[in-house]
């Protein structure tokens, strides 16, 4: 497996393609989203909120919310951050910044999103951990995933390729790329480092390490025993 942006997304599927380099590991934008946003909230209108933004939402300075988003009542937006057109985020959803949302997305309730790059039309609906990762077109979190950002040995986080080799990314935070359309199940978890091709899916409860080809499903049978409760117990 390769790791060049247009191995894992169709770069049509956002706006924000400049922060790819064709012949640079997917992973390195994640180092460039930060001067990224920047430049671009320093090149919009000054009146950069023009989505419908409930009084309850709190939304720091540095954020541009594009016409057509929401912003519903109790959700948290520190800048910098770009929220594209259609999209809606929802109460109790936190934008920590450096978070860049493309068009007619979901960002839902108790959700954290931080240094994080979504494609257009994405699903982070409930209850999900969003740090230093990509989600590509269409890509959808099932409800309480966790994209994990660090290891615990707080030791750079390295990718290790479908040959076994272990390659160095520099990066001490860094999640999960996950490619067009790929769906996550309920509750899993994404090991920091892990990279998720296009048109895959992940049965929930999942603890996923390492990378996965593109049109891969990964199985987790979990067995269940079944006994009979007896009075008294």
């Amino acid at each position: 497996m390769t790791f060049f942006p247009t191995d894992l997304f169709d770069l049509a599927g956002t706006e924000h393609a400049a922060l790819f380099v064709a012949d640079e590991p997917v992973w390195t934008a994640l180092s460039r989203i930060g001067d990224y946003l920047e430049d671009r909230l320093n090149r919009v209108e000054s009146a950069t909120q023009q989505g419908l933004i409930d009084p309850r939402a709190i939304v720091g300075e540095r954020v541009y919310i594009a016409p057509g988003a929401a912003v519903e009542a109790n959700a948290v937006i520190k800048g910098p951050a770009w929220i594209g057109p259609g999209t809606v985020v929802r109460s109790g959803a936190y934008v920590r910044g450096n978070v860049i949302v493309g068009s007619n997305c979901v960002l839902g309730n108790s959700s954290e999103f931080k240094n994080c790059l979504l494609f257009n039309c994405c699903e982070v609906p409930h209850f999900n951990y969003v740090g230093d990762s990509i989600l590509g077109y269409k890509s959808h979190l099932g409800a309480g995933v966790i994209c994990s950002n660090v290891r615990l040995d707080r030791r750079p986080v390295t990718v290790r390729d479908g040959a076994g080799a272990i390659l160095e990314t520099g990066l001490r935070k860094f999640g999960a790329i996950i490619g067009d359309r790929t769906e996550i199940g309920c509750n899993s978890v994404l090991s920091p480092g892990s990279i998720l091709g296009r048109d895959c899916i992940i049965y929930p409860l999942t603890s996923w390490q390492g990378t996965l080809e593109s049109h891969r499903i990964v199985k987790n049978h979990c067995r269940n025993e079944v006994v009979v409760r007896h009075e008294g117990r």
